[in-house]
């Protein structure tokens, strides 16, 4: 099984990489700095293209699309949010996203019952809106719209997507007060990447397998 992970140089990322090499997958882990061996900027075109000719002849049995930013963390309604943040926050938690599916679609195709993962988030849920946060809550719930639409257009070619919670993660994200570690978090979104299949491509699950509504 050939397992690629966006982002997998730290948090969920890391902890996921870390459970597929348990379980003897071989698993592709891309950063930015490229030090988990795969160097791939998610927002950059040209790293998309580079990393697609490193693996290029290579099923994919599962692409986890985890690598995301919460750059407007306590930005203020009243002056905050500045254009640049929502280009680069849209840039790497949804143009990024697609970038990767598009860069390795052939080696997805290759691989038989081949899945994608969308890492979301249920800020991005429309049944969730406490205020706040517009630019991480806006990216991805454009993520979950676009996990959805390439579920319908992938159907025919074999390959699921599914669209997932991770939970309130105790990362530099998530924070020291959030709920669940690294580790209860990937163990539960692999179990869910195990669930998935064309009968339940377009799901919207959470880490622990609740259905989340969208």
């Amino acid at each position: 099984m050939h397992v690629v992970i966006t982002g997998a140089n730290r948090g969920v990322g890391r902890a996921l990489a870390q459970e597929y090499e348990a379980r003897g997958a071989r698993v592709s882990g891309t950063s930015r700095d490229g030090s988990t061996g795969h160097r791939l900027d998610v927002a950059d075109p040209a790293s998309h293209r580079v990393l697609a000719t490193r693996l290029d002849g290579q099923a994919v049995d599962l692409l986890v699309c985890n690598a995301g930013v919460f750059l407007d963390k306590g930005q203020d309604l009243d002056g905050g949010y500045p254009p640049q943040m929502w280009a680069e926050s849209f840039a790497v938690n949804v143009t990024g996203v697609f970038m990767g599916v598009q860069a390795l679609l052939r080696n997805l195709k290759m691989a038989d019952s081949a899945k994608i993962a969308i890492i979301s988030s249920q800020m991005g849920s429309d049944t969730r809106a406490p205020g706040g946060s517009y630019i991480y809550r806006a990216s991805k719930a454009a993520a979950l719209n676009l996990g959805r639409n390439l579920a319908t257009d992938l159907k025919a070619s074999g390959i699921a997507v599914g669209i997932y919670h991770p939970g309130w993660v105790r990362t530099d994200m998530g924070g020291s007060p959030a709920e669940i570690t690294v580790d209860e978090a990937a163990t539960g979104l692999a179990a869910r990447f195990d669930d998935l299949s064309l009968a339940t491509t377009g799901e919207f699950l959470t880490w622990d397998g609740r259905t989340h509504p969208f």
